[in-house]
């Protein structure tokens, strides 16, 4: 690049400047041309901005040039960085820069992979700051280094600087990332991509097509860069979703996941985003002010439909117009629209529809309701694929929430509702359901409509009702309730005429609409509201409809215009109608208008009575004629007096209820008729009776209901009926309950009783004088009352109520009151009621008058009063039926003291629980029914005293009673009562009630319920008192009885609870104030038992609980405390009950709860929580585990930073945190160990820098429970693992792995991530110590393995502890005996060693070095620190090599392969080539190798040996300089006793001697000979591997000197062992017995291996002078000789051929050599010695051994003596004997290279014996 100064020159000179470079550059070589173009370029490129065109001309020539040099030479570089200055000075001209940037992409092309992945983050700094074009270049070669090197890894140091990129740069970067991510090959070759505009295609391709390949390699790189960067959800999330929807499966499968880990969080209402995703869907193709080249391209369908699925999740989507607009229409209409997408438009217009805003909506309603109705047009009916089916689906959706939203749309006409009910008949069914919806929807559309629309759907909605698809019907009578009010009458008309239809919930919808309060829980307000239409206006419409209904003949004989149902319906419908209007009228008679409506009405129900009706009709018919003769009864009887005949018809009829009311309406009808009409009736009536013919039982029963209601008309008359007919008339019914059945006996009963409301009843003209009627039939009565006919015996019970109301004979009411008492042990609940409501009319006072009981449809006191079943009746002012007279009231009198004492004297305090049951029945319905007769009053005290008492019972019933007695005692007592009653009851529920009375016990009083104690010994039942003593008894513990009460009387008291609160919860609503000051003591108590076990309890405490609580959540937060605090107590209770429901109490309470509210208790909800789950009752741990689930949610809620402020936070982590770690995770319950190591990683999720100050005691505690909550077994695996064949290493990976897959690994895992600076200092002492004192295979792993993670969090923040932490994790290596936790703690001190200052490194390792000296641990920790070191701290131990490499090189050599190994492992990790290793780190080796040599170590010596060897063999002469000491070390050590091992010492000589001979011969010449004797002196050694060893070692230093005075030094001696040896294996047959094999072996053992002596000979022979080997033929033949004898082994015969045929070319020199005559004959007379006495013991070996590499061997050896031979044939020469043996051998010989060396021996011998002498 130009400097300053060259900027300043002339264009002549720069124009000389360029020529120079020129020719420099057309001189240059290749080679050199990279060095050159890093300084010429730049300066050339700089001369573009000068205006000189020569200037520029020559540098376009320089240009040229360098194009066509560098072109096709990629290797060539070009300098990018000095390229980039130039174009990023802020002077630079534009040309300049255009030059600049096309070398710079050249340059950028040329680098290598790493310098490429290094360099592209760097270029897209400032890139925002180049023009467009040159940002299109630069990045896309930078997309292209990320396909290249990022595909498949990105390094850390690249991710940072990608991370580095910020502002508009990393804007401009993400949308080309985003734009080629979205590119795909167009497969014609031309236009624009899906989703890209034709000018960002250009930009991602340069114009030039992207393979896919290339293309897939960059989509997974940027993927891989963009997670790098870490860029918000929102921003990567559309290019998420595009990889999502790629072509490729890789890119989609890395996309999905990408999406699902790292924009999963993204705000899918962001507004930017949601622009983005609409620009990926819409595209700006048709917006005509964007340039074409510019216009975007809608993406591609599986991109649409995954953005339709989004914007179906996005509210903000769904208000975005124009954009949601564009996007719908082109689903439904766009000209690349499939089937899928059609239906995924219709299912955003339904969330558009549902979540628009109404601006929005207003905006896009209307046009997408259009296009929604075009898209329905589009289809038809017929069309049955999935896809059009689920388009039409969410139309008609669509279209139902629009008309919710939008009403306004559909409201003046009703062409959609039609099309609506349209498309229910004639679409598929599998729509119906969705249509049907949509259509109810459109009902509120039309709400408020105009009356002429509202008429049209009037029509709409009749003719649908009626049709034959079932959706339809319904969707009629939906809009009919829905649309229309109750008073609207052809609305109503069409739900009477759904009741009767085919499908229940049409049924329903009908029902609803005609009687929307029908159910109980209706108040009587809500009915007032109601506005029922007029029955005038109902009634006309009806007929309207149907218009014979009013042809009606009376004669039962018309056929029905509507099916019963609907008639039911209608008949019930209209009779609210006509309560509503007789209410609303006011008057008796009302007007006439009314009257002609109720004359209408009773003509249909006269209509309803046809034959051809059901029962159900017929008896809501006459009910109905009865209704309106109760409110207007002359209408009706001056109606139906003429139509006596008609009614009488109906006495037969087959339903009761339907001959009950006809007998009522005669009862009625009889009043407007004269007397003698009235007693001719009642005459025939009496006379059908008594008739000789059998009435049918309908008959007699209806002509018997008759009499008795004509009968009290009559009585109740102004003229008094005649004595004689009287008489008779109730003769006939005596003598019916005398002598007919049962049933029929209970109705000429109730007839009398009827007849007995409107006066005392005569006494009966008998034959023996007159007598009262109930003493007459009393015995029969008896008879039937002890019968099991429950109606039957109710229907008598009352009646004699009715019969004794008016009677003034005290005996005659003392037969009825025995009749009545004698029911007292009854078990039938009915039977009960019904004698109380005798009593009650015994009693007097009762709120009915006999008008009610004849004249309406009255049954009993208890339905008219719905008993028990709703609240308690508003009584009247004292109403008496009839004026007393005083003999009356005088006998009224006595009989109310008869049932007080028979009541509170008998029946309440009895010990039968029965007779209490009845007591309690008849004592609530005398206070009921009667409660405010005098007589109740005064007894209220006693009667609360009772009902106090009831409470305890067993028994249901009785309990229930005796609570709603209470409550009615309350309501009539004064203000003195209702206190005393509050306070006795909030004893009763708190526990503090005082003693009830007493009750004595008989032997079949009942003490428990049966089965509730179990079996007696021999199996029978266990529930009486006498059955209790007998089984104490029997078990020899009369004391039991005792226990059995006490269980009793906790029975009783927790009874008596639940009848208290049904008690209270009526007395609450009334009390008041009255309750306040005992609130305390009763919330607490009322929260408990309603989650109390027994499911009557709980219902008896919500019961209270609702009555005496307005606003429950207000109630217990103003007393939370005191629930608590009683809940916590309770939670130790003694009783299980108390326990199990204190904790499903606190579960509830405690949810929701806010800190303040709850810290006072968190830590004693936690203690009782752990101490629950271990409960005895599996009940009670279940219920623990409720609580403790839910206290764990709100400590985890409390702890939450985000959901929680920080100091409230910080608080209850210090409550919580400690607590569960030292009293949960320590636990030997495994339930309370597993909630609380989740709830301890739940809060370190959740709680964030909250937790910093605990986290020395979680992290210590979650180490220690890596060991101690381990599964056991696994331990005991491990100490048999060696038995059962596994090896420990593997079982401690496993269990290592497992515990880091634990919960408490995962927990520390988010420690790591709040650990801070300060944190530092106290977590780093407590992990020291943990270090020190912590037991456990995965405790201590887990230990060092959390040092390591932490030291790299913190990193240079941990320098203070590294010290200490040093310290105790190298003694922890050094001690710890399992492999697993020796490599995690030496990684974590490996990690630390980073961190520390230079002295504490320095002694870290040399004290690491040092241990290479001790026990085989000791070995093991040093070479497994010093791995971890140069791992993770290679700068640190950089520095320190020279003490390492000396120590790992000679540690390669220990006998211990495990430790050998792993030195090996090391020196190949951290040496690059041995030898340079070796000679840079010599001098330091050296001396450790001579300490070790003089070690008194046996080991230390062999490996320091070995270690010599090695450094030789890799070294050679370059070890020269350091032989010497060396060679002395081994000397020295060569000498004295034998060890195991010393062979290495030989071993190390031979090769120290091998590689430093030459620099040995010139420093000493003497020490030759040092080494011959220390040599010499081992091979006479008896041990026969240190034996081989001196051998070898005299070989090797043989050869290496090459001294042909060696064999002279050494030839005797090997020749004196030489025959040692033979003498020690004297010849022996080839074939030789067992004995002989062992002597054999025992020789070798003791005497040197004869083929090793023979290879030290060869060796000596190599090297010596001709004249000395001739001086020693003698013994050479002898060697030779001995050799070949038959008892050696072959590896000997095999030696002595290498020496025979290293000796041969000895004489080779010497064979043409005339002038040394002497050495001449010498030679030639040993040579010929040699083969004719050598040779045949060579042809003998052939022979007779058998192996191939002895023939191989011998012929070889053979064929030189032959030759060798022949060169020396003497003059005369003699007779070659072996030469027939040897062609023998040569036939017969298999190995190719030994038959060929024994053909060429015979040819040569041929020869010769062919030559003339």
């Amino acid at each position: 690049m130009a400097d300053s100064s060259d900027s300043q020159k002339s264009d002549a000179e720069r124009e000389e400047i360029l020529d120079r470079m020129l020719t420099r550059l057309a001189l240059c070589d290749d080679s050199k041309l990279e060095n050159l173009l890093s300084k010429l370029l730049p300066y050339c490129i700089s001369s573009l901005s000068s205006h000189s065109t020569e200037v520029r001309k020559k540098v376009m020539e320089i240009l040229t040039h360098v194009n066509k040099r560098v072109k096709h030479q990629q290797q060539i570089g070009l300098p990018l960085s000095e390229l980039w200055k130039v174009y990023v000075e802020n002077n630079t001209a534009p040309m300049v820069k255009n030059f600049c940037i096309v070398y710079i992409e050249m340059a950028f092309e040329r680098l290598c992979i790493e310098e490429k992945a290094s360099m592209a983050p760097e270029l897209v700094a400032d890139i925002s700051k180049l023009p467009p074009q040159h940002q299109d270049i630069i990045l896309r070669s930078i997309t292209k280094v990320i396909g290249e090197c990022h595909s498949k890894q990105l390094g850390e140091n690249v991710a940072a600087k990608y991370k580095l990129i910020n502002g508009q740069d990393r804007q401009l970067f993400f949308e080309f990332c985003l734009h080629t991510v979205l590119y795909q090959p167009p497969y014609q070759g031309m236009g624009s991509s899906a989703g890209l505009s034709i000018r960002q295609t250009d930009r991602v391709t340069g114009k030039q097509p992207l393979k896919w390949d290339t293309l897939l390699t960059r989509k997974l790189g940027i993927l891989n860069i963009i997670e790098a960067m870490e860029l918000a959800p929102e921003q990567v999330y559309p290019l998420y979703v595009v990889a999502c929807s790629d072509s490729q499966e890789a890119v989609v499968k890395r996309g999905e996941e990408l999406l699902k880990r790292k924009a999963s969080a993204a705000n899918l209402d962001d507004s930017d985003l949601i622009n983005k995703l609409f620009l990926l869907f819409n595209g700006t193709a048709g917006v005509e002010s964007i340039p074409l080249d510019s216009r975007v391209n809608p993406g591609n369908v599986a991109l649409r439909m995954r953005l339709m699925s989004i914007f179906c999740r996005s509210i903000k989507a769904a208000n975005s117009f124009p954009a949601t607009l564009q996007c719908i229409f082109g689903c439904i209409y766009g000209s690349g629209t499939t089937s899928r997408l059609k239906q995924l438009g219709m299912e955003f217009t339904v969330w558009v529809f549902k979540h628009a805003e109404m601006d929005q909506l207003k905006l896009m309603g209307p046009i997408i309701l259009n296009g929604i109705l075009r898209s329905l047009d589009g289809y038809s009916s017929t069309e049955s694929d999935a896809t059009s089916r689920d388009v039409k689906s969410f139309a008609f959706q669509a279209i139902g929430l629009i008309a919710q939203r939008m009403p306004q749309l559909f409201r003046d006409k009703i062409d959609m509702a039609v099309r609506l009910f349209d498309a229910l008949k004639v679409e598929d069914p599998s729509l119906r359901l969705t249509i049907q919806e949509a259509t109810n929807s459109l009902a509120v559309a039309y709400k408020g409509a105009p009356a002429t629309v509202l008429k049209a759907l009037e029509a709409l909605l009749l003719r649908n009702s009626q049709v034959e698809q079932s959706e339809v019907r319904f969707c009629a009578v939906r809009w009919a309730t829905s649309l229309f009010d109750l008073n609207h009458c052809p609305s109503r008309f069409i739900c009477m005429l759904g009741v009767a239809d085919s499908k229940l919930d049409i049924r329903e919808m009908a029902l609803e609409g005609l009687f929307p309060t029908k159910g109980e829980e209706q108040t009587l307000s809500q009915n007032c509201d109601l506005k029922y239409p007029d029955l005038g206006e109902m009634l006309d419409y009806i007929c309207k409809q149907q218009p014979k209904l009013l042809d009606s003949t009376g004669m039962r004989e018309e056929a029905l215009i509507f099916p019963s149902k609907i008639y039911v319906a209608m008949i019930k419908f209209l009779l609210k109608s006509f309560k509503a209007g007789f209410e609303r009228d006011g008057t008796v008679g009302g007007t006439s208008e009314f009257n002609s409506s109720v004359d209408t009405m009773c003509l249909l129900l006269e209509h309803a009575m046809a034959y051809e009706g059901s029962v159900e009709l017929h008896a809501t018919a006459s009910k109905g004629l009865i209704s309106v003769g109760s409110h207007m009864p002359e209408m009706i009887a001056s109606r139906y007096a003429g139509k006596v005949l008609w009614l009488k018809q109906l006495l037969g009829h087959l339903d009761f209820e339907t001959r009950e009311s006809a007998a009522r309406l005669l009862g009625i009808a009889c009043s407007a008729l004269s007397n003698s009409d009235a007693a001719a009736f009642i005459s025939e009536l009496v006379s059908s009776i008594n008739g000789t013919h059998n009435l049918r039982f309908e008959s007699h029963h209806g002509a018997l209901s008759a009499i008795g209601y004509v009968t009290a008309e009559y009585m109740s008359g102004t003229m008094p009926i005649s004595e004689e007919l009287l008489q008779r008339t109730i003769k006939c019914l005596v003598d019916v309950v005398n002598s007919g059945t049962a049933t029929l006996a209970s109705i000429a009963m109730q007839a009398l009783g009827h007849i007995g409301l409107c006066g005392p009843l005569p006494a009966l003209a008998l034959d023996s004088g007159s007598a009262g009627v109930l003493t007459v039939i009393s015995e029969r009565l008896g008879k039937l009352l002890s019968g099991d006919d429950i109606k039957v015996n109710q229907k008598i019970v009352i009646s004699l109520g009715h019969v004794c109301m008016k009677e003034t004979s005290f005996p005659v009411i003392n037969v009825a009151l025995d009749l009545i008492f004698s029911l007292c042990r009854s078990k039938v609940e009915e039977i009960l009621f019904a004698a109380g409501e005798a009593l009650s009319f015994l009693w007097g006072g009762v709120p009915v008058t006999s008008d009610v009981i004849l004249k309406t449809d009255y049954t009993s006191l208890s339905l008219s009063s719905r008993f028990l079943t709703g609240d308690v009746p508003s009584f009247p002012s004292r109403h008496m039926s009839t004026e007393e007279s005083e003999a009356s009231e005088n006998c009224h009198t006595m009989v109310r003291d008869v049932i007080t004492r028979k009541l509170f004297d008998v029946l309440l305090y009895s010990s039968r629980k029965e007779e209490r049951c009845a007591g309690s029945v008849w004592l609530l319905s005398l206070t009921m029914y009667c409660g405010h007769h005098p007589k109740i009053q005064q007894l209220l005290p006693e009667i609360q005293e009772a009902f106090s008492h009831l409470l305890g019972e067993q028994n249901e019933l009785t309990q229930e009673l005796a609570s709603q007695g209470m409550s009615i005692v309350y309501e009539l007592g004064d203000e003195s009562m209702k206190k005393d009653l509050v306070n006795a009851l909030v004893g009763t529920l708190t526990g503090s009630g005082k003693r009830k009375r007493a009750i004595k016990l008989v032997e079949d009083s009942e003490v428990f319920q049966e089965g509730a104690i179990g079996e007696s010994l021999g199996g029978g039942k266990l529930s009486t008192y006498k059955e209790l003593c007998s089984l104490a008894n029997e078990m020899g513990k009369p004391d039991l009885i005792y226990k059995f009460m006490d269980l009793a009387n906790y029975q009783a008291s927790l009874n008596s609870k639940r009848g208290a609160a049904f008690g209270f919860s009526k007395i609450a609503k009334q009390a008041g104030d009255a309750l306040q000051p005992h609130l305390r003591l009763l919330i607490p108590r009322l929260v408990r038992y309603q989650y109390d076990p027994d499911k009557n309890v709980q219902d008896a405490m919500a019961h209270i609980w609702k009555s005496l609580v307005a606003d429950s959540k207000k109630t217990i937060d103003e007393h939370l405390d005191l629930i608590i605090d009683d809940l916590l107590s309770q939670c130790g209770s003694r009783l299980w009950r108390s326990r199990e429901a204190s904790c499903l109490a606190l579960a509830d309470i405690v949810q929701g709860r806010k800190f303040d509210e709850v810290s006072k208790h968190l830590n004693r909800i936690w203690t009782v929580a752990f101490r629950a789950m271990d409960d005895i009752k599996e009940t009670v741990r279940n219920s623990g585990d409720s609580l403790c689930r839910a206290v764990s949610s709100l400590t985890i809620r409390l702890c939450d930073v985000s959901l929680t402020p920080m100091p409230d936070a910080r608080k209850t982590m210090d409550i919580v945190l400690p607590f569960v770690l030292a009293e949960g995770i320590m636990s030997k319950v495994s339930n309370v160990r597993k909630a609380s190591i989740g709830m301890v990683m739940k809060l370190s999720k959740g709680a964030g820098i909250a937790i910093r100050p605990h986290l020395p005691d979680l992290v210590c505690c979650m180490l220690e429970s890596l060991s101690s909550l381990e599964d056991q077994k696994l331990n005991y695996v491990e100490l048999h693992a060696a038995s059962v064949g596994i090896q420990t290493e593997k079982l401690e990976h496993l269990r290592i792995s497992v515990a880091k897959g634990s919960p408490m690994w995962e927990t520390l895992d988010l420690c790591l991530k709040v650990v801070d600076a300060e944190s530092l200092d106290q977590l780093v002492p407590r992990l020291a110590q943990l270090v020190r004192s912590g037991v456990g295979l995965n405790t201590r792993v887990g230990v060092a393995s959390f040092i390591t993670l932490l030291v790299q969090k913190v990193g240079a923040d941990i320098k203070p502890y590294t010290s200490m932490l040093l310290k105790i994790l190298f003694s922890a290596v050094k001690e710890e005996k399992s492999g697993a936790a020796k490599r995690a703690f030496a990684s974590a001190c490996g990690v630390t060693l980073k961190h520390s200052v230079a002295s504490q490194a320095q002694k870290l390792i040399e004290d690491t070095v040092g241990l290479h000296t001790g026990d085989r641990n000791a070995q093991i920790s040093c070479v497994v620190l010093l791995k971890n070191f140069s791992q993770l701290a290679a700068d640190v131990v950089s520095g320190y090599l020279a003490t390492i490499i000396p120590v790992a090189f000679v540690s390669r050599f220990e006998d211990d392969k495990d430790i050998s190994g792993l030195f090996e492992e090391w020196w190949e990790e951290n040496t690059s080539s041995e030898r340079v290793t070796l000679q840079l780190y010599l001098a330091e080796i050296v001396p450790l190798l001579c300490e070790g040599i003089g070690s008194s170590s046996w080991a230390s010596k062999k490996k320091s040996a070995n270690a010599i060897r090695k450094l030789s063999e890799v070294l050679g002469d370059t070890l020269s300089p350091h032989h010497h000491v060396l060679l002395k070390a081994l000397l020295k050590e060569s000498s004295g006793r034998l060890w195991e091992g010393k062979d290495s010492i030989l071993y190390a000589i031979a090769a120290l001697c091998t590689s430093c001979h030459k620099a040995i011969t010139i420093e000493d010449p003497t020490s030759l000979s040092s080494i011959l004797s220390v040599i010499s002196s081992a091979c006479t050694k008896k041990v026969k591997a240190y034996n081989e060893a001196a051998f070898s070692c005299l070989k090797e230093v043989v050869k290496a000197f090459g001294n042909p005075e060696l064999f002279v030094m050494v030839f005797p001696l090997l020749f004196e062992l030489c025959i040692q040896s033979i003498v020690a294996k004297p010849g022996k047959a080839p074939l030789s017995n067992d004995a002989s094999n062992t002597e054999e072996e025992k020789a070798e053992d003791i005497s040197a291996s004869h083929d090793k002596v023979l290879d030290c000979i060869a060796s000596c022979i190599s090297v010596a002078h001709l004249y000395d080997i001739l001086e020693q033929r003698k013994n050479l033949m002898q060697v030779f000789l001995s050799a070949l004898a038959p008892g050696l082994a072959w590896t000997a015969k095999v030696s002595i051929f290498s020496t025979i045929k290293e000796l041969c070319p000895k004489f080779h020199h010497i064979a043409n050599d005339s002038e040394n005559n002497t050495l001449h004959a010498s030679s030639a007379s040993f040579i010929h010695e040699m083969f004719h006495s050598v040779s045949p013991k060579v042809v003998e070996c052939i022979s007779t051994v058998k192996i191939a590499q002895v023939h191989i061997a011998a012929s070889e050896c053979l064929l030189e003596l032959t030759s060798l031979y022949k060169v020396f044939a003497p003059v005369p020469r003699k007779d070659i004997g072996f030469k027939h043996e040897l062609i023998h051998l040569c036939e017969v010989e298999k190995n190719e290279l030994a038959k060929s060396s024994l053909r060429k021996c015979i040819n040569m011998i041929e020869n010769l014996e062919q030559v003339p002498q």
